[in-house]
């Protein structure tokens, strides 16, 4: 996608959408919007996981090869945890590039690890690592495992029998309409929950700067 004025991902949501008016059938259009829109409506801030829960010592398989866990993520202190759709996702091939550029050295700034979770299983879900150059790391929440477990998972309402070809979750490769909503989870050492931010509409999600400074404010720094 060309650069976008003013470069905020709002800015490059609203070049997506533009360019759907364009190229998707009415049918698709009215399809996602009304998806996002009842997901929106439908969002219960309380039903998720609130600050103060303890979080199981769960592993996730690593796009690179090994696993990275809870606990060694949250080992040195804070950390912070994106979860996305896919690989193929025309919105995290959005977000993610810009919150590699945006956020992140504001999070290394801090001493704040980050690492960016999908459904996706590892051999697939390294494709989008290596397309961007993604700085951080990105792994496996298998059966959206903890996407659950915060309450953030999904499935769509419209999932015809038998799947259509190109599903999600053909797509995806993992066999299951499930997916997680966008989401940034702040931990405190010990896999304690933080701050839960969790993006129903997949085409709305918080800028970095937005990110930064509700965790300043969460974490009691001072505004790099």
């Amino acid at each position: 996608m060309a650069t976008i004025a003013g470069d905020t991902l709002k800015a490059r949501y609203a070049a997506l959408q533009a360019e759907r008016e364009q190229s998707w059938t009415a049918a698709q259009l009215e399809g996602n919007i009304h998806q996002r829109q009842l997901l929106s409506q439908r969002f219960d801030p309380a039903a998720v996981a609130q600050p103060g829960v303890v979080l199981p010592p769960l592993s996730f398989a690593n796009v690179e090869g090994g696993t990275v866990s809870l606990g060694e993520i949250t080992a040195p202190g804070h950390a912070l945890i994106a979860f996305f759709r896919y690989a193929g996702c025309p919105a995290d091939n959005i977000a993610l590039p810009y919150y590699a550029r945006a956020l992140a050295p504001g999070l290394t700034e801090r001493g704040i690890g980050f690492l960016a979770l999908s459904p996706q299983p590892a051999h697939l879900l390294k494709a989008i690592k290596e397309r961007h150059a993604l700085p951080f790391a990105i792994a496996t929440d298998t059966d959206n495992h903890l996407a659950r477990l915060l309450g953030i998972a999904f499935q769509p309402d419209e999932r015809p029998s038998p799947p259509p070809a190109g599903w999600i979750g053909e797509t995806a490769g993992t066999n299951s309409w499930e997916l997680p909503q966008p989401s940034f989870l702040l931990l405190d050492s010990g896999r304690i929950v933080r701050w839960l931010h969790v993006s129903p509409d997949w085409l709305d999600r918080p800028e970095a700067d937005a990110i930064l400074g509700r965790i300043d404010l969460e974490i009691g720094e001072t505004r790099l």
